[in-house]
């Protein structure tokens, strides 16, 4: 299974992207999209930004993988 977690962008330096989620930080390699800046969302697969998301779909995204990992341990 694959599976992508969004992540904001914090700020890009070339070829990669120092990355967030949930306030944890990350490097993201950006090759595989164009024009991406500091404040975009990006869906992070395997360390790479796969595509660029609106953040009210970032956030419902990461609502929705909460809630399977606190359903997950009950």
């Amino acid at each position: 299974m694959c599976l992508a977690i969004p992540a904001k962008v914090i700020s890009v330096d070339g070829p990669s992207a120092l990355v967030s989620i949930e306030d944890v930080e990350y490097r993201a390699s950006i090759l595989l999209l164009d024009d991406v800046r500091p404040g975009d969302f990006v869906m992070l697969h395997a360390g790479f930004a796969i595509e660029k998301v609106d953040p009210e779909e970032a956030a419902e995204t990461l609502r929705l993988l909460n809630e399977v990992a606190d359903n997950s341990h009950h």
